[in-house]
């Protein structure tokens, strides 16, 4: 984690730490799992901690490679995914996404051969002109305002998109490729983002706004399944 030693002369040590203890912590959600032999299935989960993660630095749509930690979290689904049955796998075209997705197959033979294919409609959440900004840095001056930023369903930040926008490309993913796995009887995986996350946990639990906007994920580790009827 790397902090501008800038802030150090602007706010108490103690202060700081209680800011990066409060945004180190996340109380993740378990993710839904239901599978089926007899329908088509949709995993998806989230990437492994990025660089920017690690630093509390808006990312977005900036690419972030994942880091050592990073890649440990995503090879604790590599033994999860080894005897499933996967037969397209899909990803965010952002370069976390994609690095998390080939740990995760990593042990399934079948698998890490397909093909990936890439969709813009489960990116990440554009943060506009926040992208690149620390999150610690706005925490110290006014959490609030972060807050809102983060977790509110509908606030654009400048120049970027509302987790609202977000949720209706996944949602137009979703009434795309589904009708594709029932005629096909396809189990597809889903490599993706935090906020990517909270659309598809909308679209198939029926979430409410709050609720959308607050549920929380795991880097990498965890995955939800969805049985497609």
């Amino acid at each position: 984690m790397k902090i501008d030693p800038a802030l150090y002369d602007k706010y108490p040590k103690e202060r700081i730490d209680e800011a990066i203890k409060l945004l180190n912590y996340h109380e993740a959600d378990p993710l839904p799992k239901e599978e089926s032999d007899e329908f088509p299935v949709m995993y998806i989960f989230r990437h492994g901690q990025s660089e920017d993660n690690a630093n509390f630095i808006f990312s977005g749509w900036r690419t972030s490679p994942i880091t050592e930690e990073g890649k440990k979290q995503a090879l604790v689904l590599a033994p999860v995914f080894k005897d499933k049955k996967i037969d397209m796998l899909i990803s965010s075209p952002q370069k976390r996404a994609l690095e998390t997705l080939e740990l995760a197959m990593s042990q399934n033979e079948i698998a890490k051969t397909r093909e990936v294919h890439t969709d813009p409609r489960v990116k990440e959440r554009s943060y506009g002109d926040f992208q690149g900004h620390s999150k610690l840095e706005i925490q110290l001056e006014d959490p609030k305002r972060l807050a809102k930023i983060r977790r509110s369903f509908t606030e654009i930040p400048p120049n970027g998109e509302s987790i609202e926008a977000v949720c209706k490309r996944v949602a137009e993913f979703c009434d795309e490729i589904i009708p594709l796995m029932k005629q096909h009887h396809l189990n597809v995986a889903v490599s993706c983002h935090g906020n990517s996350i909270r659309g598809f946990r909308r679209y198939f639990e029926n979430l409410s706004d709050e609720e959308t906007a607050h549920v929380e994920t795991k880097l990498g580790q965890d995955y939800a399944a969805y049985v497609i009827k």
